[in-house]
């Protein structure tokens, strides 16, 4: 049975040549990069080489570049110590954003008794810039905290417009970029962001690391203590062969984008192509201009259907989700669709399809075939 992979929001395939580099460098350049003997200067060096490569990637500087072991750490780190740290009284989110972050806040009120408000979200799932606006009319220190690509729609948010209206406001701007690093361009010459955070995994490296960009004299303390490491603001040993791994997948991934992206949308088109014949009624939940990766549908079924959808698709080899994996266990309705759609729409079955370059017409085939069964 031909197993067919339709979850790349969740984690993506790493690319071989990733894969080659990060064994080499563990069977070659084990030494502690923070030793000052040659083996540890080399790892020292192929750690800052991976730091400069991954800024260029974003056209930052490498001095703004931070390891560690995940997104979610970075969205925690910089959360909790822009409130802690930076005096921030209140944050703007919105109800839609990943759990790292929106959990985060929520626990953030509960310990110090900041302000939260939460944007308006459209039908389409896009961000309701007058009402932010009207937020950011309010004074007291404010962290906007929004995501660029939604994990479950695919929705892109203007970054370029949010972060002009921030930097007009005199307002902190945070934003999870997790699915739009090596996907979308992102030049931090031309888009006022104060944080940035990135996941490897996400664009086809390894698990376990990811970034933070921190713009220059942030004011940002630790989240870890015990070592020096990261310029003091993130302690423990660095994984140089998860760190230089993730620095090959973010090069290949903005190398090649422009001709992954135009495969995968022609691919995207197909889907939704080979769906709209299959199942007249089905709903693209989203806007037109969701990322190519990412499409999420609401399908003509039964509501009872819902909760054996993923099981029978799994039984054919097909890996997809209904959402966030990291609540892919449940069977609740998407925080994300329950922002934008009514209830009675809500009860319909939805899936999160998401697309990378290594899928084919022939998996969409299945897939559709798949779905026919049920």
């Amino acid at each position: 049975m031909k197993k067919v992979y339709l979850d790349n929001a969740s984690t993506t395939q790493i690319r071989p040549e990733v894969v080659q580099e990060m064994t080499k460098i563990m069977l070659e350049d084990y030494g502690n990069p923070s030793s000052t003997h040659s083996l540890g200067r080399n790892s020292k060096s192929i750690l800052e080489l991976s730091r400069k490569g991954i800024a260029k990637c974003i056209n930052a500087t490498a001095s703004e570049i931070i390891f560690t072991s995940s997104a979610t750490e970075a969205n925690n780190w910089i959360l909790r110590s822009a409130v802690v740290d930076l005096n921030v009284r209140r944050i703007i989110t919105s109800r839609i954003e990943h759990h790292a972050v929106l959990y985060v806040v929520q626990e953030l009120q509960k310990e110090f008794n900041i302000q939260v408000d939460y944007v308006d979200i459209k039908a389409d799932g896009t961000v309701d810039l007058t009402h932010l606006v009207e937020l950011l009319g309010i004074e007291g220190k404010t962290l906007v905290s929004l995501m660029h690509v939604n994990n479950e729609t695919g929705v892109v948010l203007d970054l370029q417009r949010v972060s002009m209206l921030c930097k007009e406001y005199k307002t902190l701007f945070h934003s999870d970029t997790v699915q739009s690093i090596g996907k979308l361009d992102i030049d931090l010459q031309l888009v006022s962001v104060d944080f940035i955070v990135a996941s490897a995994h996400k664009f086809h490296g390894p698990k376990g690391v990811g970034f933070a960009f921190v713009k220059k004299n942030s004011g940002l303390q630790p989240l870890l203590y015990g070592g020096e490491q990261e310029k003091g603001l993130r302690a423990g040993t660095e994984a140089v062969h998860q760190i230089a791994g993730m620095a090959k997948a973010l090069e290949l991934s903005t190398k090649l984008m422009n001709e992954e992206i135009a495969e995968i949308s022609n691919l995207k088109s197909y889907l939704v192509s080979q769906l709209s014949e299959a199942f007249p009624g089905f709903i693209i939940n989203g806007n037109e201009n969701s990322l190519c990766t990412v499409l999420n549908v609401s399908l003509p079924f039964s509501p009872d259907k819902t909760a054996m959808i993923l099981f029978h698709l799994d039984m054919k080899g097909i890996a997809v989700s209904r959402g966030s994996a990291c609540q892919s266990g449940s069977i609740r309705p998407s925080h994300v669709l329950a922002e934008m759609l009514s209830v009675e729409e809500l009860k319909r079955p939805n899936l999160r399809i998401s697309l990378s370059h290594y899928n084919t017409k022939e998996d969409i085939d299945i897939f559709i075939a798949a779905l026919k069964t049920l």
